[in-house]
């Protein structure tokens, strides 16, 4: 695996934000009765679900060879079944609904990103991303964080305390902490198709380079 390690400045603004995040309960920030973290739900599903639109149309899948084509609605598909996670496959904006309708939309947003790892130009074209694409391991490294720390203050591990000054809010840091994770995963992710939508016109240039004419001695 090759990696990145220019730092750029969306990660430098979001590590900001992430030290500031523990201070909104000792500045008595007011949580509007759920509101607050709620709103902070919703904006999480609306960029995973923007995401997954954005990767589609920027990619193309469908016009990409075997292999490429299947990675990136793979990935395409990562991003639906965050966005269904993120919404408790639903539940969240539905409670009254019964629970079987949820995990039956689990099974729906969860089996095709497993079933495609049969198929074996994914895995072929996995294996090639990991031995030739470079990783921005600044935005991996944020979105490993975010995951930790999103985490341990749900589950209350040792550290949970440096993040969790007030126990009412909970909720709101560990939603907080799941936007560098977010973001982390974006900026991997967009890193990996600018670098392949280059390699592809750089191919397409230097094929149109060959097929001009010999300029006359």
């Amino acid at each position: 695996m090759l990696v990145d390690t220019r730092l750029s400045w969306p990660v430098v603004v979001i590590i900001v934000f992430c030290f500031i995040f523990p201070f909104l309960a000792d500045w008595h920030i007011p949580l509007f009765d759920g509101m607050l973290v709620r709103s902070v739900e919703d904006i999480q599903a609306i960029l995973l679900l923007f995401f997954a639109g954005f990767s589609f149309f920027y990619m193309k899948p469908f016009a990409l060879a075997e292999g490429k084509k299947q990675f990136w609605l793979w990935a395409v598909l990562w991003w639906v079944l965050l966005f269904g996670r993120s919404t408790s496959w639903g539940r969240d904006y539905f409670p009254e609904v019964p629970r079987i309708y949820f995990h039956i939309l689990s099974v729906l947003f969860i089996a095709p990103v497993v079933f495609m790892l049969f198929s074996s130009a994914l895995r072929s074209e996995i294996a090639i991303k990991f031995r030739t694409s470079a990783v921005p391991v600044w935005a991996f490294m944020l979105a490993v964080a975010g995951l930790i720390i999103s985490d341990g203050v749900e589950h209350g591990r040792f550290f949970h305390s440096v993040f969790l000054h007030d126990l009412s809010y909970k909720d709101l840091i560990e939603e907080l902490y799941e936007f560098p994770l977010i973001l982390g995963l974006f900026m991997v992710t967009f890193q990996l198709m600018k670098n392949e939508v280059q390699a592809a016109h750089s191919v397409v240039n230097e094929q149109q380079q060959e097929m001009k004419p010999a300029g006359k001695a």
